[in-house]
């Protein structure tokens, strides 16, 4: 896994159960040689692609993948060409583009890969992708997952999936993930390992190997710009790629992992390179750089850009926020669902902040856990004067819901009830495509007039550092200057 940082509909307890349950059978791997000393793996490949297809539907339901069929078409091409290449070559791999600036790439259980638009953007070939997606295929044919004696890559994959349906750092921090430390991996012997496998691969496929070094110095480079802004802030900054401590062009042991796959000696005629020259800039001109432009919202639904938080209300009801309150209210006034919010106490929960709100008897108590929020619900009082409560963490802070049926409850509350506890149960997390509502950024290739610097280059760029993003960006950090009449990325 190249990169850390994850969720779904789905409760993370129930897909970190169906990971473990993976250790029911043991196998040997092809990539991993078969035989007993190391080798034996656990899990069923059946259930591997149960819980892999079930985490990837999720994903596309959440809208996580990039909306550009044509990049997708193209980052799939790539790697059917090198799951045919490499040791589990009639197996099933899907391969898609995620929508999340992370500089990340990852694999879930059953053959689906996953690489975040983020990374692309920072890469500079085909072959380069293909580096990218053959370190994956590496850990899946190694079966790296099951090989773990921790729960860990389990966690990883959770947490990844989490931050990518909800946006919400917080729910991976709970997973000891996103927020932490940049990456853990699979430690340095199976990051090895899948260098090792992935080079060869490449290199089957007509690739050069040593475009998997140029791919990991990528991420070293963004390493080090971390630690350089970490600085004024004293922000620990975690190490990428199976915690390397050198960069790849200073790692022995590295590079001769990878570049044995070239010199490989089958006896055969090898692969002439794939890459059409100029088709790898083609598909990346005009990617989105930074947040999501996506903007997707749903007309039923309020959202709160500043806190990150939405609910769905009844079609045609009215939504007027204050600093006090939010109330939702149906256009007869025949209902309304009013909002406030109060810092969390860790020493209450949500069944005691509604116990607390509720007039006599608490009716109907029930837990609340959609979105792997915590909450609780119930109604109380009789007559006119019944209510929906509900109380839910989200972060710092707890939101306490209260519905009522009619101008001061006067309505019919059984008749309304179950579309104020639909709404309640509709709070989340906003998603990340959710939260942009700017024209956004997107990556442009220039050819480099004469006598251009990449500081007068990055003179027309309004983002944070962005000469350093610049250099990032093609591949000149810290130093070093451009040619003229190369081609580079700008950001616009």
């Amino acid at each position: 896994m190249f990169l850390t940082p994850a969720r779904f509909a789905v409760s993370l307890a129930a897909i970190a159960i169906a990971a473990v349950a993976l250790a029911g059978g043991c196998a040997d791997t092809p990539a991993s040689g078969g035989g007993s000393s190391g080798s034996v793996v656990v899990g069923s490949q059946g259930r591997q692609v149960s819980v892999g297809d079930e985490m990837h539907q999720q994903i596309l339901a959440a809208g996580g993948s990039y909306d550009n069929p044509e990049l997708q078409a193209y980052v799939n091409s790539v790697g059917q060409r090198l799951v045919k290449s490499s040791d589990e070559p009639d197996d099933t791999f899907t391969f898609t583009v995620i929508d999340s600036p992370d500089i990340n790439a990852f694999a879930t259980p059953g053959g689906f890969i996953y690489v975040n638009r983020g990374l692309l953007a920072y890469l500079d070939s085909e072959a380069e992708l293909a580096g990218v997606l053959s370190h994956e295929i590496g850990h899946i044919t190694a079966n790296h997952s099951a090989r773990q004696q921790t729960a860990s890559i389990t966690n990883k994959v959770i947490a990844t999936t989490a931050y990518i349906l909800t946006g919400s750092g917080e729910l991976a921090d709970a997973s000891n993930m996103y927020g932490t430390e940049l990456v853990r991996g699979y430690g340095r012997e199976h990051e090895l390992e899948a260098d090792g496998l992935g080079a060869k691969y490449m290199y089957h496929a007509g690739y050069d190997p040593d475009a998997l070094l140029e791919v990991i110095g990528v991420l070293k480079d963004q390493e080090q710009f971390q630690r350089v802004k970490a600085k004024s802030t004293g922000k620990p900054v975690g190490s990428y790629h199976g915690l390397y401590a050198t960069h790849p062009r200073n790692d022995q042991r590295l590079q001769t992992v990878i570049r044995t796959a070239g010199d490989l000696t089958s006896g055969e005629t090898r692969v002439d390179d794939p890459e059409v020259p100029g088709e790898f800039r083609r598909h990346i001109e005009g990617l989105v750089w930074g947040p999501s432009v996506k903007g997707e919202r749903d007309d039923n639904r309020f959202y709160h850009n500043k806190l990150g938080f939405t609910f769905e209300h009844p079609p045609g009801w009215e939504v007027n926020s204050s600093a006090q309150q939010i109330v939702a209210s149906a256009p007869d006034g025949s209902a309304s669902l009013t909002l406030t919010i109060r810092r969390r106490d860790a020493g209450s929960t949500p069944k005691a902040v509604v116990e607390s709100l509720a007039a006599g008897n608490l009716n109907d108590g029930a837990a609340l856990e959609q979105a792997e929020l915590q909450g609780f619900t119930g109604t109380s009082g009789t007559g006119a004067g019944e209510k929906r409560l509900a109380a839910i963490d989200f972060g710092s802070l707890t939101y306490v819901f209260s519905g009522t049926a009619g101008n001061g409850g006067a309505g019919d509350f059984s008749a309304i009830d179950p579309q104020l506890l639909a709404a309640i149960q509709s709070f989340r997390g906003m998603h990340p495509q959710e939260r942009q509502t700017g024209p956004g950024y997107y990556i442009h290739y220039i050819q480099v007039p004469r006598g251009a610097t990449m500081a007068s280059l990055a003179a027309s760029v309004r983002i944070p550092d962005a000469e350093a993003q610049l250099r990032l960006l093609n591949g000149l950090y810290p130093r070093g200057e451009p040619r003229t009449g190369d081609w580079i990325k700008m950001i616009r």
